[in-house]
């Protein structure tokens, strides 16, 4: 059989669907200036799918900040690994200042935050140890489990009950093979924004000996006092042993960063083979995070304007009846009932005559017959974009509850 056979024939279930969405509902194209309102086939949409909380994205501050960078630096520099010959004072100063806003001891600069917990993974276990984790971890994290060749064991999202019959199970092989016990969860799921019961899973290290790593991409910045993120929310920041976050949120950039312990993070310099094996973040990045931080961490304002907006839209879509899960943080999904081809109908209708652009997430992300609409507040929105859209809201429920999206043409579409 020939190898590329199979992936002609099975293109695989979001795949199947690319003759009729790509383009429009599969890598859409949003064009303009980055900003609640751009142009999306040639109209203005409001759009709620943008991953930047803190509206740092194109702060002017912040567009000068890497326009200098750029012109000082170029693209290219610093040349190589960090290892061998791609490191600077820069870099060493923006992981410090990531891991004091943090409350650790050390810190490492990531280039990428999905293949860096994926080697982070990698590199802190190998097949003697045992990996536990929440059943609706990131993907990035799926795939380091993956990577281990060891046991893994895996409980219900956020079941401390099931978990500490895992650690048990755990515990037991890991005396058996003499190895140790990774814990894996997140601070905030970006699905359905609730937040990982991190204090209950803390406690269990009063009864089972194991470390604890959090992807905490959706709370930096956006949760705690300070925005330090969700173990900092939970009063339980010191007891995450490798705490991670990517910029591509509160940051809205290119990178991500791990901290903890100054031995640990020796240990991952020198192991971890996607940071080893490859090109040093370049110096626009480096500079332009280090004035992302300094803008998250001294100015709180862009954080209080983001939960003025959070609060708004999450409360006024309650207050119509809508269902927004179980969400606790900023992420918002809204959660409807229907099939792919009326959630497709659906959305074309919110793009096409109310010019709203949000994320619709259909089977096999969620179970079947469920729909999520899933919008991400920023601090650049207004009040009056979320009146907007919570009316939108209210029309499009009206529509989909009386059966107006049951369009044939769309269901034969997405093969319903």
């Amino acid at each position: 059989m020939d190898l590329f056979e199979k992936l002609l024939t099975n293109q695989g279930p979001l795949g199947k669907h690319s003759d009729v969405s790509e383009g429009y509902f599969t890598f859409p194209k949003l064009e303009g200036e980055m900003a609640p309102r751009m142009q999306f086939q040639g109209k203005e949409v409001l759009t709620w799918s943008l991953n930047n909380y803190l509206g740092l994205g194109n702060h002017p501050e912040v567009r000068e900040a890497d326009a200098k960078a750029a012109a000082d630096w170029g693209l290219a520099y610093p040349m190589g690994a960090r290892m061998m010959s791609g490191n600077t004072k820069y870099h060493e100063q923006l992981e410090q200042e990531l891991a004091d806003f943090v409350g650790k001891e050390s810190g490492y600069l990531l280039n990428y935050g999905y293949q860096g917990i994926l080697s982070i993974i990698d590199a802190v276990v190998d097949r003697k140890d045992v990996i536990v984790y929440d059943a609706e971890s990131h993907a990035c994290i799926i795939d380091g489990v993956r990577l281990h060749m060891g046991k893994r064991f895996v409980f219900p999202h956020n079941d401390i009950e099931n978990l500490e019959k895992q650690l048990e199970r755990a515990t037991k092989i890991a005396n058996e093979t003499g190895g140790g016990i990774l814990v894996i969860t997140e601070g905030v799921f970006g699905m359905t924004g609730n937040l990982g019961n991190l204090p209950a899973i803390v406690k269990l290290k009063e009864k089972f000996e194991f470390r604890l790593l959090v992807d905490d991409a959706h709370g930096f910045g956006t949760m705690g006092a300070t925005g330090a993120g969700s173990g900092e929310e939970l009063e339980c920041q010191d007891d995450i042993d490798i705490y991670f976050s990517t910029f591509a949120k509160s940051m809205a950039a290119i990178g991500a960063f791990v901290a903890g312990d100054a031995p640990v993070i020796k240990f991952l310099k020198y192991n971890m083979r996607s940071q080893i094996f490859a090109k040093s973040l370049p110096m626009p990045f480096v500079i332009g995070g280090l004035k992302r931080l300094s803008m998250l961490r001294d100015n709180p304002s862009h954080k209080e304007k983001l939960w003025t907006i959070v609060n708004a839209l999450q409360n006024g879509l309650k207050e119509k009846g809508f269902s927004i899960g179980t969400t606790q943080s900023c992420v918002t999904p809204v959660v409807l009932n229907g099939t792919v081809g009326e959630a497709a109908a659906l959305s074309q209708d919110l793009r096409e005559n109310f010019n709203i652009f949000c994320s619709v997430v259909i089977y096999p992300v969620v179970p079947k017959g469920m729909i999520i609409l899933r919008l991400i507040p920023t601090a650049s929105h207004s009040l009056e974009d979320v009146q907007e859209t919570i009316e939108a809201f209210e029309a499009i429920h009206d529509k989909l509850k009386s059966g107006e999206y049951r369009k044939e043409e769309l269901a034969l579409a997405f093969g319903e």
